[in-house]
């Protein structure tokens, strides 16, 4: 399974109330006619965006912004999903979300661990992203593969980095309770967290 993500925050001078809005009726839109291979998709609001700067020299951090997640079976149903997005059905909702789009950034990451039958509900159901980086040139797949301690494999997943779009972490745990294997004492010298916390605005 895969999951396209996008990180986004609306121009300054829209209406948050109706970026909102148009952002949660692209994702009904998708749910009421799902591309072929799509597995569904939600919409979180966040308090602070640090995988997209801000575009003034301040950074993510002071943003609040939106992260959304497009969780589809392969890379052949990505495609789809991206020629539908914009196909008919779609098109006018999708046009309406991009409308007051300020800044966004994406991610496309695969499921590591986790159920997939129940990859979306481990999505919604997580508070919290845990978002793990590894210095540079290390080799640590074998760690990587023991982040997911200790998490339940129904309600919680974990996500690597299959392409490098932008400048979000290779990994990423979606748990309702952070699992052993991301405590500070478990991680190697030089791997670092950044827990994302999260509301959720829609998951269909």
């Amino acid at each position: 399974m895969l999951a396209y993500l996008f990180w986004h925050r609306p121009l300054e001078s829209a209406d948050v109330e109706a970026y909102e809005g148009s952002q949660v009726n692209f994702h009904r839109s998708l749910r009421r006619s799902p591309p072929v291979g799509m597995r569904g998709s939600a919409a979180f609001r966040l308090p602070r965006l640090p995988f997209l700067a801000s575009g003034d020299g301040t950074g993510g951090e002071a943003h609040p912004g939106y992260e959304d997640w497009y969780l589809v079976e392969d890379f052949a149903a990505l495609g789809v999903l991206n020629e539908a997005a914009v196909g008919v059905g779609h098109r006018t909702a999708h046009d309406g979300a991009a409308r007051s789009l300020g800044a966004g950034a994406g991610g496309l990451y695969g499921l590591v661990e986790g159920d997939q039958r129940g990859g979306l509900e481990s999505i919604c159901q997580a508070a919290p992203a845990v978002w793990v980086e590894r210095p540079a040139g290390s080799r640590g797949s074998v760690v990587a593969e023991l982040l997911g301690d200790g998490m339940e494999p129904g309600r919680a997943s974990l996500w690597r980095r299959q392409l490098v779009l932008g400048p979000a972490p290779e990994l990423c745990l979606l748990s309702s309770e952070l699992p052993t294997g991301v405590a500070p004492t478990r991680l190697p010298e030089g791997w670092k967290t950044i827990v994302v916390e999260r509301e959720l605005l829609w998951g269909g």
